[in-house]
């Protein structure tokens, strides 16, 4: 598989083949399974050698993610068997985000028969999903992994139903999907202008405006310039760079630390910013909540 990771520094030993029958036999029913360090080696490296394993790097403060995972979830339950979706919660399993490399979520991977290869990053329509999810059966097919688990028990995650959406909120979601932000941000204001409280509106505008600049940020030209402690346009770019790899509390601190030694406008943009990322994280997220005590012994 191109771009094919390593996975044989998490195993904690090596099994031959005969011991893959074995472990889809001790697998949780269902064809979605939570996964953490302690059982990715069950749940993932070893499974892997049966059937295809697609693995959903995720994050409970990822608006992205939120769009992407029910469709992996629905498809997996609509090919009964023929892969496991394994979902893996990046802030609760930072050595398995590190192991795969992830840059953004969410983030999906193949694993096939203990070798895993990316697949893609950030939600993407189900039409254009299935297409990848046929692709990788061809693939584990032709390395004789074609297997199939036994869903007749009770599977962990049931068929989501089609839910009616708010067409605004559908035209935001798909014009981000094609990096149509001008277009993702009218629709979310047009939302607001109906709801001005539409929280979910006002989340979607946080992510679209940070998604809209990271996306004409260079890491490199950024990490040079936030040297300067007092070079708070730069401070402000490498929060966003945090969020955008996965690492919220790191850009928290980041503006925190700039506010504490900024004064008047600089100060208060600083704040600004760093509220609309809490917008984008959400506020019942640890870190966010860590993170505005934080900013309240900043502020006095």
């Amino acid at each position: 598989m191109r771009g094919a990771i390593d996975l044989g520094a998490l195993a904690q030993s090596k099994k031959d083949q005969s011991m893959a029958t074995q472990a889809l036999a001790n697998a949780p029913a269902g064809v979605v399974v939570d996964v953490n360090e302690e059982d990715f080696q069950q749940k993932v490296i070893d499974i892997s050698k049966t059937v295809p394993v697609i693995v959903d790097l995720w994050a409970e403060w990822c608006g992205p993610c939120k769009q992407l995972s029910p469709l992996l979830e629905k498809l997996a339950a609509e090919y009964k068997g023929r892969f496991i979706l394994a979902k893996i919660d990046v802030d609760a399993n930072p050595r398995l985000s590190q192991m795969f490399q992830v840059q953004s979520i969410p983030a999906v991977f193949a694993v096939i028969g203990e070798s895993a290869g990316p697949l893609f990053q950030g939600a993407i329509p189900e039409a254009e999903l299935r297409q990848v999810i046929e692709e990788v059966l061809r693939i584990a097919a032709e390395q004789g992994i074609n297997g199939t688990i036994d869903t007749e028990v009770q599977e962990e995650v049931p068929v989501v139903e089609e839910e009616q959406i708010d067409p605004r909120l559908e035209a935001a979601f798909n014009a981000i999907e094609k990096g149509d932000f001008v277009a993702a941000t009218n629709a979310y204001k047009e939302m607001l202008n109906q709801n001005p409280a539409d929280q979910v509106a006002l989340a979607g505008l946080a992510q679209v405006g940070l998604l809209e600049r990271a996306s004409k940020l260079d890491p490199n030209t950024v990490l040079q310039k936030a040297s300067d402690r007092k070079d708070f346009a730069s401070q402000m770019d490498l929060a966003d760079l945090e969020l955008m790899k996965g690492n919220p509390g790191a850009g928290f601190a980041i503006l925190i630390n700039a506010i504490k030694i900024a004064i008047g406008e600089d100060r208060d943009r600083l704040r600004a910013r760093l509220l609309e990322l809490f917008m984008v994280v959400g506020d019942s997220d640890p870190e966010v909540i860590k993170a505005r005590r934080d900013l309240a012994s900043a502020l006095f």
